[in-house]
């Protein structure tokens, strides 16, 4: 009698506890977004539309969406929490500020193991001590570190296995980014753009963190590939030396890829978006300034950049290109969209890199009066790029001009989604401008290479951000829902026709992903600035975000920081399901 009256509890135990862990292939990580029963890797998939097929949550019932349970990252390390969690084998593994990262059973919410990097003094981080998530292949976990570093893990307790260095903290790199798992090789990125690095993209064996190739990409760099020795070779110089840029400037050009990247195995391509070139000050630098402002889609087997398009040629404006290139299927061809932080949204043949289509996303544009679709190249406004500061009466200020979007972005590090059910992107859009004037500037190792001033202003009374359903063959707004405060949080569309995304208000929403109409929200104590996950288990449809409100807009914001100065800090993962449990006719 007892035995028998034992066995349900066992059992019940049985099936919430981990499983041991099994390990992460990359047909697994194909396989997952098709499913989605799982998240193994950033974007959902590695192809970045952050969409999953699960529809045991819908626009009918998701006002039954309630906590599941709560984590909080504990201590004093709070600041923005901007991480994707992933989940596997019942187990989540979600990062943290300070280059923290914390494996969870997924289903209660019990802390399994927590890792805690041992930062240096003097790190730099430009945009606040975030971490974006990782990566999982075989049985590990990796992820970049504010010190430029990648750490792997094992899944099961936290040991590292290998540790190695992207770059010299020193000099002004770090790497805040997830990595991607694309034909066997784990792909980083580097960070620290407004330090006068030089940008680049890596792939090493996840298994041992050695490098394969290393591709810059600032024109005029050499890339590498090492054998199984790490004996290293010359890969061939990124575009021609000089061509693009003047004098000494390219050395410490910037076009950093903070952001990392997607990869289509369609393609065979990974995609990267490279940040600014430096200095900000645009007319030391006369020139296109490649590969700064792109999109760089690079052969994942020889490391080679097979096309690119540069959205903003001698960036004047802080207008990285950083932003995710998401590829989808449109009228019989596999193109990529991307919203930039310069207001534009581009539809880019994801094979080639002709452009398709390119229009505005943010309603108030001054920089440029469009694209040309033949060319691909913006129509610069000349007046309204900044000023030559030597031309001033000191010497010592260029002409201020107003700009919009502001140097933040009509879209910046939050992820949008791509639902293929509707055909629309879903973008966290933000109308806002700013003043900004060139000053002089000189490069100093370790140092903030700007060359610019600047204040964020508001545009409207009523918004600064709003959610957007974008149709990228029309070009045309079919939603928005306006949000008083910046957006700064990423996007997930799923199979139950909703959309989720979080605000800095501490509200994370659902949405009928073909009307805007919001079905749901909650408030999790903070703002959010992290994208939303949801997998399946035990039967039930799980949803996931983590709050936290920092980021870049507490930091740089101006005007509009003023505005979000009562927002609190955080530092928690919430996890939702259905009230009573799964639907019958859903449940599996």
């Amino acid at each position: 009698m007892h035995t028998k009256k034992l066995l349900p509890a066992l059992l019940a135990a049985a099936m919430s506890a981990p499983s041991a862990q099994a390990a992460v292939t990359e047909k697994m990580i194909e396989d997952s977004a098709k499913t989605g029963t799982e998240v193994l890797s950033w974007g959902i998939g590695t192809n970045g539309q952050r969409y999953s097929p699960l529809k045991q949550v819908s626009t009918g019932n998701a006002a039954r969406l309630v906590p599941a349970w709560a984590f909080s990252f504990g201590g004093e390390k709070q600041r923005g929490q901007e991480s994707q969690p992933l989940i596997h084998d019942g187990r989540m593994f979600v990062t943290a500020s300070y280059s923290r990262l914390y494996a969870l059973d997924a289903a209660t919410g019990k802390k399994l193991w927590k890792y805690e990097h041992r930062l240096p003094e003097g790190i730099m981080p430009c945009c606040d001590v975030v971490n974006r998530g990782a990566a999982l292949f075989d049985k590990l976990v990796i992820f970049a570190t504010l010190d430029a570093q990648l750490v792997a893990l094992d899944q099961a307790t936290g040991d590292v296995v290998w540790k190695e260095k992207i770059d010299d903290y020193a000099a002004g790199y770090s790497a805040t980014a997830a990595p991607i798992i694309a034909n066997g090789l784990l792909l980083t990125g580097v960070s620290g753009g407004e330090f006068g690095v030089v940008g680049r993209v890596e792939a090493r064996d996840p298994r041992t963190g050695k490098l394969v190739w290393t591709r810059p990409t600032v024109e005029g760099h050499m890339g590498y590939t090492y054998d199984k020795d790490g004996k290293k070779q010359e890969a061939g110089i990124s575009g021609t030396p000089g061509k693009s840029w003047p004098g000494d400037l390219w050395k410490t050009g910037g076009a950093a890829t903070w952001m990392g990247g997607s990869y289509d195995p369609k393609t065979g391509l990974a995609y990267f978006g490279t940040g600014n070139p430096a200095p900000w000050n645009s007319h030391l630098r006369q020139g296109d300034n490649l590969f700064s402002c792109s999109t760089v889609a690079i052969d994942v087997k020889t490391g080679q950049i097979k096309w690119h398009y540069q959205a903003t040629p001698n960036d004047g404006w802080d207008f990285d290109g950083v932003n995710e290139f998401v590829t989808f299927d449109l009228d019989g061809r596999r193109v990529g969209g991307k919203a930039d932080r310069n207001g534009f949204f581009y539809v880019i043949d994801a094979n080639n890199g002709k452009l398709q289509n390119a229009f505005p996303f943010v309603k108030k544009l001054t920089w440029a009066t469009g694209v040309d679709l033949k060319t691909g190249r913006p129509n610069f406004v000349p007046e309204n790029r900044p000023g030559d500061p030597t031309a001033g009466a000191d010497g010592k200020k260029g002409s201020s001009i107003f700009s919009a979007p502001s140097f933040l972005g009509g879209k910046n590090q939050m992820p949008m989604a791509y639902s293929p059910d509707t055909g629309l992107f879903y973008v966290p859009a933000n109308e806002w401008g700013m003043e900004i004037w060139n000053e002089p500037i000189t490069y100093k190792k370790g140092a903030a290479y700007l060359g610019a001033g600047f204040t964020i202003k508001t545009i409207n009374d009523d918004y600064i951000g709003a959610l957007r359903a974008i149709d990228p063959k029309s070009g045309k707004i079919v939603w928005e829902v306006k949000n008083g405060a910046p957006l700064w949080g990423g996007v997930l569309t799923t199979g139950g026709n909703l959309v989720f995304w979080g605000t800095p208000e501490g509200y994370l929403k659902a949405a009928d992903a073909k009307t805007g109409k919001v079905v749901w929200q909650f408030q999790t104590g903070s703002g959010v600035v992290a994208p939303p996950v949801t997998w399946m288990q035990g039967g039930e449809q799980y949803v996931s975000v983590v709050s936290g409100w920092g980021g870049a807009v507490p930091l740089w914001g101006g005007e509009v920081a003023k505005k979000v100065s009562l927002l609190e800090q955080g530092g928690m993962v919430w996890v939702f399901k259905l009230s009573g449990g799964a639907p019958a006719a859903a449940a599996e």
